[in-house]
């Protein structure tokens, strides 16, 4: 490796951070330097180091000839094209976790907020008025702390809360009960979490399962006078629904930092006494900056130093032949572990996968780790990727398993994956393959012949096998106005002679199936389970 490196800052980092990349024989040009020569720059460039607002795309990517590595100081990559840094061999880097603190510290002061009324006693003494009597408050102590999400941010919220002598109750079906127990949490259902909590704090990604998760049905699950917490996404929460339960009196508070429209303008919530609003600013602390900074310099040297990475978020080295051949069943396997993760119930304890046919012979860690993928993000806040997945799953105390079984000689069926996945409460399985070169399908579900495309938006039926299921079922559909595009059925071969074969459906359809469809689903007396899948 030449000593000869050329790094490009292009935005703003502290000094301490870039005086990590001062080695002898290395050339740093900080953003001050290249302004308008970015793209010239580029050409003789080994590193990029970007923010948000610096646009990595394909376009300019074009020019980095040399390219090596790119480290974003922060978390999201919505501004870099992994695609395109993938095919030029270019390693993305982020910095996940280096502002999990200051989230985690903001979540426990608006609890402190909302507890002792500190935002009107403040209001109040500016204008001039002495209010005791009407400040009185609350304290932690004792209370219990309702965790959704139990992320690198939640953990450090735990922490905290547990220093106050809060109980702690937990909804995470991504992390094992032992990680959660070391840190006092009794991991526990969604509803038992809204019904035993005075406090709640979401800490969750945004996926089409937690979008507008906190909603009228939701907040009736609550104690009355619950006050909520959400440092996370504003999306995750319906506004108007909590707008109402504040006036209900069901919800005593809210502490908001985030919104579903970014600035918050013309809200009702701006004109509640009983809501503290802030603009966004969870993991903005001089000492979060500083981190990230300093974070993704630390990785960027050692890269190109000795060749470790870390935090990467797109493929790890193989080459563009290896690449083209496996990419296939990398959305196979992302496509199963999403599908297994929208049927299961329960928290997760084990990921199995084996491998048969020519695939076994592969290095099958970035099919392995799109499994795990598509099992994790359904509901993490930090997202899983190619690289990340299996240590996100080894953090939360999940075990994977693998086995290999290589296609004989004599040929036989093509390449089959098999992946299971083993709850606190139930077991499934699925196997698939690549059909005409590069189509996912499926092939059986729990040791059922079940022939479907894996792809968009599905419903899962479990039944009973007696006459006028399915005619019920594209009745209820078309009532409705979803559009079926492939019905998949199939039963166990096998069954006591007196009663009905257990059968599955995989319904692919046309557009979002509505959970009250769901429930009209579930009505008709042959259907023991109903369950929407989406898949992208």
């Amino acid at each position: 490796m030449s000593a000869s490196v050329k790094i490009v800052i292009a935005e703003k980092i502290s000094a301490s951070a870039v005086d990590q990349l001062r080695e002898p024989g290395w050339e740093v040009l900080t953003s001050d330097q290249i302004e308008g020569k970015l793209t010239a720059e580029l050409e003789s460039a080994d590193a990029l180091i970007v923010r948000s607002a610096v646009q990595a795309d394909a376009a300019l990517l074009s020019h980095a000839k040399k390219l090596r590595v790119i480290g974003r100081a922060g978390v999201g990559v919505d501004n870099i094209d992994l695609d395109a840094a993938t095919r030029q061999g270019i390693a993305v880097m982020n910095t996940p976790g280096a502002n999990a603190v200051a989230v985690a510290e903001q979540a426990l002061g608006m609890m402190l907020g909302m507890a002792r009324h500190l935002c009107r006693a403040d209001a109040l003494m500016h204008a001039g008025k002495w209010e005791k009597k009407s400040l009185q408050g609350t304290e932690l102590r004792g209370k219990t702390l309702g965790i959704v999400g139990l992320g690198r941010v939640g953990m450090e919220v735990a922490r905290r809360a547990r220093a106050f002598g809060m109980e702690l109750i937990a909804h995470d079906p991504f992390v094992s009960v032992a990680v959660a127990k070391e840190l006092g949490i009794r991991c526990a259902s969604l509803d038992e979490v809204y019904g035993a909590s005075d406090y709640i704090t979401l800490h969750v990604g945004l996926t089409p399962q937690t979008t507008g998760m906190i909603n009228t049905g939701a907040i009736k699950k609550m104690k009355k006078g619950v006050r909520l917490v959400n440092c996370a996404r504003g999306e995750l929460l319906n506004e108007v629904d909590l707008v109402q339960a504040l006036k209900q009196g069901q919800v005593a508070a809210a502490a908001l930092d985030v919104f579903n429209e970014e600035p918050l303008k013309n809200s009702p919530l701006q004109a509640m006494e009983n809501v503290i609003l802030t603009p966004h600013i969870g993991g903005s602390t001089h000492e979060a900056q500083e981190a990230v900074g300093v974070q993704i310099a630390q990785q960027v040297r050692e890269y190109l130093k000795h060749g470790v990475i870390q935090n990467a978020v797109n493929v790890p080295s193989v080459s563009a032949e290896e690449y083209a051949e496996m990419q296939p069943y990398i959305v196979l396997a992302e496509r199963m572990g999403a599908f297994l993760a929208q049927i299961s119930a329960g928290s997760i304890e084990e990921i199995s996968l084996r491998y048969s046919g020519h695939i076994a012979e592969w290095k099958t860690e970035l099919i392995r780790n799109a499994a795990i993928k598509g099992i994790l993000n359904q509901a993490l806040d930090e997202k899983a990727n190619l690289v990340n997945a299996a240590s996100l799953a080894d953090l939360r105390g999940l075990r994977v398993h693998e086995s290999h079984k290589a296609k004989a000689s004599t040929g036989g069926a093509g390449s089959v994956l098999s992946v299971s996945l083993k709850s606190s409460s139930e077991e499934h399985m699925v196997k698939g393959a690549v059909l005409h070169g590069n189509a996912p399908r499926l092939l059986h579900i729990d040791d059922i012949d079940v022939e479907a495309p894996l792809e968009r938006n599905l419903i899962y039926l479990r039944n009973r096998d007696v006459p006028g299921v399915i005619g019920k079922v594209g009745t209820i559909l078309g009532e409705n106005e979803i559009n079926i595009a492939d019905f998949s059925l199939g039963r166990r071969s096998s069954g006591a002679a007196s009663e009905p074969r257990e059968a599955i459906a995989v319904v692919h359809v046309d557009g979002l199936v509505p959970e009250d469809v769901l429930r009209k689903l579930e009505e008709i007396p042959a259907v023991r389970q109903a369950k929407a899948v989406q898949l992208f």
